[in-house]
């Protein structure tokens, strides 16, 4: 494969910085030293030199994927005097300057800390004052002016002149990646995904190639297979004169990698045959960075795609088929965790057509799934709303990794910028969150709080839906649907109309053909029983009745047995529960049809049913007779310091016998009356928080 040459500074070495207060292991600058010393052999050039300039890549490899939640340096080994040898060299001094522009701003946001937004507002004070509306329109005048403000900015932000040694450049660009493995957003990735383990990242130091050196060149990310719905077609997104991280950070909103075809099918054929060799060797779908520079391909980076729980479905079942892995390898790598996304929620369509509701935008189908929300603007607000119950949609023009917080509570991510591939539309896949893409024809006001399209604004707050199956958004608020497995299940959808519930079948077959052991489900009513039975649950393994008293009437029978002060009120708000119970249990057992239930005594934390509130204690008072001071003063006597170990299970029905007695008689019935039906039954009755000495 066409991939330039590199070395790689191991994830030992990262372990040994990160525990040593940023000290280097023995020995290791001069290893990287005398490695560079090898890459400039091969590559017939010498780092930062002012006539033969050799430039690297800086990047972060740890041994699990975490997309965009470490740092990376572009272009290092750049100073005004190498800049300038590149622009004769390369018979380009826009690129030799666009180059240098770029690598100042990286450096000095990623390295060194100086805001990201304070470089972008000089970028556009250039922009604007000289009536350019692209980058790619900066001459190489604007270019230098830019430059100039860039350098002013950093010595103003780090009290330093940007560094001219490449050397320092170099080693202070390895610290950088070394500590982004301890920042903040990568350790908050690793905790939402479940990744333990690991040293620390590798860096890898690897000769550049150049997208942004003209319309012969150019710069894209790929998949092997679609990353939200396991389709086995190719897919990615490229720029043409552009570097990569203006692919992933949503600067520019590219075009679909099929267009390349049309721009330069020899590079598109040659292209997609390393996307068959890829795939083949990993046995995996692969997330694949390229650069073409001036018509030569080359490829940077593979790694195994991250992708939604759709397309992990789709392309294990597809790959079993095609005798490209076994039935055993598709049930391993499918995310356990991330199954139960499967039967999220869709828009509901019919409710769309009868109100005859629009479209207001539409983006690119980032990560499938329905929401409907609020919206907010920043990750900071999102977080806030969230934590007070709301439904939340996070609308940005572009996500980063700092907006990591809000994304995770989120029901779903819009943004006016980036693609496919864009750090929203990856990130939001992995978390299985409906998101929708470069919408745009929307324009996002933070000042204000403002959301606006063709003449439509909506303000902090509002309501909007979106589905990230089509990447359209709506401004109302949808009623969602459940996902076509369970429409199938419930008789509300064909078989044969749902591929998603084909590819599901099959694969649940590769499990049954697999396991050893048999399921059952935690069930408290005959809906989620019905349910579990649907999805092949084998009997119910717990069943906590303290669930069945929530909510109506029920609470308010609980809360008279909890607050009765002697056996014969307990006994009558007891037979207030009994018919309910016994109907509950008739129903449960009904469904499972002949399979075990296992149901668990009452095991209820006290302080979940007690009246904590005014207003529930005052329908209590009336229930009772008495005063709300007596209830308050009594709910107060029942207070627990740790309500998880007090008065409940065992404890309950050894001093008040008569509330064992009304569940198991409640539960002996049912099954005596289901069975009288011709239905067999299997009841279990557990004894809770039994223990042995």
């Amino acid at each position: 494969l066409p991939v330039p040459p590199g070395f790689t500074i191991s994830t030992e070495a990262c372990a040994y910085y990160s525990a040593n207060n940023g000290e280097y292991p023995a020995g290791l600058r001069e290893e990287v030293l005398a490695q560079l010393s090898l890459l400039e052999e091969e590559m017939g050039a010498k780092l930062g030199d002012p006539d033969n300039p050799l430039l690297v890549s800086v990047r972060s490899g740890a041994a699990q994927s975490m997309p965009g939640m470490m740092d990376t340096v572009l272009n290092l080994g750049l100073t005004p005097d190498s800049a300038k040898a590149l622009a004769e060299k390369s018979g380009n001094p826009r690129f030799a300057w666009d180059s240098y522009r770029r690598f100042v701003q990286m450096f000095g946001d990623v390295v060194m800390g100086v805001p990201h937004d304070k470089f972008e507002k000089a970028l556009q004070d250039v922009k604007d004052e000289r009536n350019r509306e692209l980058d790619s329109d900066l001459t190489v005048d604007d270019l230098l002016e830019v430059i100039k403000r860039y350098r002013e900015l950093y010595k103003s932000v780090v009290n330093e002149d940007f560094p001219t040694d490449p050397v320092d450049q170099l080693f202070k660009s390895i610290n950088a990646v070394f500590d982004s493995w301890n920042n903040e957003r990568a350790i908050r990735y690793r905790q939402m995904n479940d990744i333990r383990g690991l040293l620390g990242t590798a860096v890898n130091v690897q000769a550049m190639v150049f997208g942004n050196m003209g319309d012969t060149s150019g710069t894209g990310v790929a998949f092997t297979r679609d990353p939200s719905t396991g389709d086995n077609i190719f897919y990615g997104e490229y720029l043409m004169n552009a570097q990569g991280e203006d692919v992933v950070a949503g600067i520019r909103t590219p075009l679909p990698i099929e267009t390349l075809k049309e721009a330069n099918e020899k590079i598109f054929n040659e292209l997609n045959e390393i996307r068959i060799k890829l795939e083949k060797h990993y046995h995996d779908m692969q997330d694949i960075e390229f650069t073409i520079q001036e018509g030569k391909l080359y490829i940077l980076q593979t790694r195994s795609g991250k992708r939604t729980i759709f397309s992990w479905l789709k392309t294990q079942v597809d790959m079993v088929e095609e005798g490209l892995i076994t039935k055993e390898e598709a049930v391993k790598r499918i995310p356990a965790g991330e199954f139960n996304k499967l039967f999220a929620p869709v828009l509901d369509s019919d409710h769309i057509a009868k109100q005859g509701l629009k479209v207001v935008s539409k983006g690119l189908n980032a990560s499938p799934g329905g929401a409907s929300g609020q919206i907010y603007f920043t990750a900071d607000k999102a977080e806030e709303m969230a934590a007070l119950g709301i439904d939340v949609i996070l609308a940005r023009v572009e996500t980063s990794p700092e907006d990591i917080g809000g994304m995770a509570v989120a029901k779903g991510i819009i943004t006016t910028r980036g693609g496919m591939t864009s750090h929203a539309a990856v990130v939001a896949r992995g978390m299985g969150c409906p998101c929708g893409s470069g919408a745009g024809d929307i324009n996002i006001d933070f000042k204000k709080k403002t959301f606006s399209v063709d003449g439509l604004e909506l303000k902090e707050g509002d309501f909007i839906s979106i589905d990230g199956f089509t990447g359209e958004v709506f401004a109302e608020k949808i009623p969602v649907k459940p996902s076509e497995i369970v429409q199938v299940l419930h008789g509300n959808m064909k078989r044969e109309d749902s591929s998603l519930y084909q590819d599901y079948e099959k694969f649940m077959t590769y499990v049954d053909e697999i396991r050893t052991m048999r399921v059952r489900t935690n069930a408290d009513t005959p809906t989620d029983a019905q349910m579990a039975v649907d999805l092949g649950a084998e009997g119910i393994g717990l069943c906590r009745t303290e669930h069945m008293f929530f909510g109506g009437q029920r609470i308010i029978s609980v809360r008279k047995m909890i607050l009765a002060d002697n056996t014969i009120d307990r006994e009558k708000a007891l037979s207030e529960l009994l018919p309910m119970q016994r109907v509950d249990f008739e129903e449960i057992f009904t469904v499972m049809n002949g399979m075990p239930v296992t149901v668990r005594l009452l095991d209820p934390p006290l302080h979940e049913f007690l009246p904590n509130d005014h207003t529930s204690r005052h329908e209590m008072a009336l229930q009772l007779g008495v005063s709300v001071e007596e209830i308050a003063q009594k709910t107060s006597q029942l207070h627990e310091f740790n309500p998880m170990l007090g008065f409940r299970g065992c404890r309950l029905a050894i001093v008040y016998p008569e509330i064992l007695k009304m569940q198991v008689r409640a539960i002996i019935e049912a099954a005596l009356n289901v069975q009288a039906k011709g239905i067999k039954v299997l009841p279990e009755i557990m004894i809770p928080l039994v223990g042995h000495y």
